[in-house]
């Protein structure tokens, strides 16, 4: 699947999610990278974090932005945390073996996943 169609096709399914609800590249392009395109765990979250900086960010954006759903003060002061947590979690990711690192990402998944089903 290492194809332009399926790339392309990964990058629209995960772009409309992410626009639609705000998820796309730890649910829907690391797993697909890992399973689908045979990438291993560290180099699928390189690559979506990567792909998903400048396209999704930037579009999804304005429209919210447009429709007056942005908090730019939060935004920009979770900006300045999501570079600092990057760097410090991208450090650190490099130091953990394969599959503890993919065990790590399955257990924060699978307990987001109970959160959201158990609550009203």
């Amino acid at each position: 699947m290492k194809s332009f169609l399926g790339s392309f096709s990964l990058g629209v399914f995960a772009g409309v999610l992410s626009g639609l609800v705000g998820i796309g590249g730890g649910i829907i392009i690391v797993p697909a990278l890992v399973y689908f395109f045979g990438m291993d765990q560290k180099t699928a979250q390189g690559t979506s974090l990567a792909v998903l900086l400048p396209p999704t960010g930037l579009l999804a954006f304005m429209e919210y932005y447009w429709a007056g759903h942005v908090d730019v003060k939060v935004g920009a002061l979770i900006i300045v945390g999501l570079l600092l947590g990057g760097w410090f979690g991208g450090e650190f990711a490099q130091q953990l073996p394969q599959v503890t690192l993919r065990k790590l990402f399955a257990v924060l998944l699978s307990i987001t996943a109970v959160k959201m089903w158990t609550e009203k």
